[in-house]
């Protein structure tokens, strides 16, 4: 059996597991979220759930990666051990199938931001933005353009190997990303009610909690740090996979999870400044970006440049969730198939082009079709199954597997090997009951919402 490829260095782990996780959760959900629950108190509650769940279950599917050397159905397979009555790998593979459905709707929403990008920088973009963003929701050609560019960006990326293109590209990107978010901070820190909004985003009033509810806001809380985290489908367990065994777990778990709540904060930054400027709405929901920052730029000196590298700055994002999830796809067609990398790229790319449109013809010439009642679309069935069901579900198996099959003295025996912080077995009772009762009414309550 070839020997697994690994990272040629440990930036090159934390950066691509951060990029898996830095994406549209922080720089588009992130933002609208604490708008809606009340800013800074409700940043208090994120963070906290970031440490006691959302810490334990990136380390957990992080050391199922690296002792089984495999994508999540495959590392399965292995730690199970072949006296096992039961074949752990079977749910693992509809588990796994939450990266292909993840990317059937965010190849689409990268398009938009790259279009977006593109056409600020055009000067395309001026005046009424709710009719320019409706414009080209109803143009599936369009979307079709731009889908593909994010998407041949991404097989670019994955196509010469773990070493030479997945890491080389993906801290090209996260440098990118690093630099944008510093020039737009300190843009938006410069605006005349940058106070107010930091104020708004950084000093708790936990009075606000009066108005969702306490448990309300705990819960979209919990959601927002298991979304962002992407936690539950593998996606963080292939790079895991590729990682030595010379450094302990808990340390470069919360390396990960502190770069990934950075570019969230940073996000918060720049946005909530912008908003008290201008008068924006910031808890206006999903059209936050697309449709009232553009105003925003409208009205700043240079907006369309700053607009522009707005838009690059959420392209970069994405497309890093992107290049780490592909990754895991092509590594499956690689070990299940025995594709090559080239022929798996190749092929996967454009099964994932032809699955890619629903979404995109969910907003116009299927735009009849609405799952959940009126206004509702194929994005938001396509969010619904990774979202509410897949990743707290998957992370809720892993955590099943962890302590009534592999064990828990192998299980923290992976977690604690190589140098670094280590953590005592003393925490098992924590992870296998009080985090997994967490997830369970997590998943619970998101389905009882959803449908009563």
């Amino acid at each position: 059996m070839k020997e697994r490829e690994t990272f040629s260095s440990r930036l090159g782990f934390l950066l691509m597991t951060a990029g898996c996780a830095i994406g549209l959760g922080n720089i588009w959900r992130f933002p609208f979220i604490t708008g809606k629950f009340g800013g800074a108190a409700f940043v208090v509650l994120y963070l906290g759930c970031l440490i006691l769940f959302g810490f334990p279950l990136m380390l957990m599917e992080l050391a199922i990666g690296r002792a089984g050397r495999l994508t999540l159905p495959g590392a399965l397979r292995n730690l199970s051990g072949k006296k096992s009555k039961f074949r752990w790998d079977i749910p693992g593979y509809f588990f796994f199938l939450g990266n292909f459905i993840l990317l059937m709707f965010y190849t689409v929403v990268t398009g938009w931001l790259i279009a977006y990008a593109y056409d600020y920088l055009a000067g395309r973009i001026s005046g009424d933005s709710g009719a320019y963003f409706g414009s080209f929701l109803a143009s599936p050609l369009r979307q079709t353009i731009f889908m593909l560019i994010a998407l041949g960006i991404t097989v670019a990326a994955c196509f010469g190997g773990v070493r030479a293109s997945v890491e080389r590209s993906v801290k090209w990107m996260m440098g990118g990303l690093f630099i944008l978010m510093l020039l737009l901070c300190v843009k938006a820190l410069t605006l005349p009610g940058a106070e107010t909004g930091l104020k708004f985003f950084l000093k708790p009033d936990f009075s606000t909690w009066h108005g969702a509810g306490f448990w309300t806001t705990l819960h979209a809380a919990m959601a927002q740090a298991f979304f962002t985290l992407s936690i539950g489908i593998g996606a963080v367990e292939i790079c895991g996979s590729y990682f030595d065994r010379d450094r302990a777990l808990p340390g470069e778990t919360l390396w990960i999870i502190t770069l990934d709540t950075c570019v969230a904060i940073a996000a918060g930054v720049i946005i909530f400044p912008c908003c008290a400027t201008y008068g924006v709405d910031p808890a206006g929901g999903p059209s936050l970006i697309f449709v009232a920052l553009p105003k925003v730029f409208a009205g700043m000196n240079f907006g369309r440049c700053w607009g522009g590298l707005f838009f690059i700055f959420l392209a970069i994002a994405a497309l890093s969730t992107l290049v780490a999830v592909f990754e895991n796809l092509v590594a499956f067609g690689m070990e299940n198939f025995h594709f090559t990398r080239k022929n798996s790229c190749a092929l996967l790319g454009t099964v994932l082009a032809v699955a890619s449109l629903p979404c995109i013809l969910g907003f116009n010439l299927w735009k009849s079709f609405q799952p959940f009642g009126k206004g509702s679309c194929v994005l938001d069935l396509e969010d619904f199954i990774i979202s509410d069901n897949l990743l707290p579900l998957g992370a809720l198996y892993m955590l099943v597997f962890c302590f009534c099959s592999w064990g828990k003295e192998n299980l923290f025996a992976e977690i604690n090997t190589g140098s670094g912080w280590k953590i005592s077995t003393k925490f098992a009772f924590y992870f296998r009951w009080i985090v997994l009762g967490v997830v369970f009414a997590l998943w619970s309550i998101g389905i009882v919402k959803k449908f009563c």
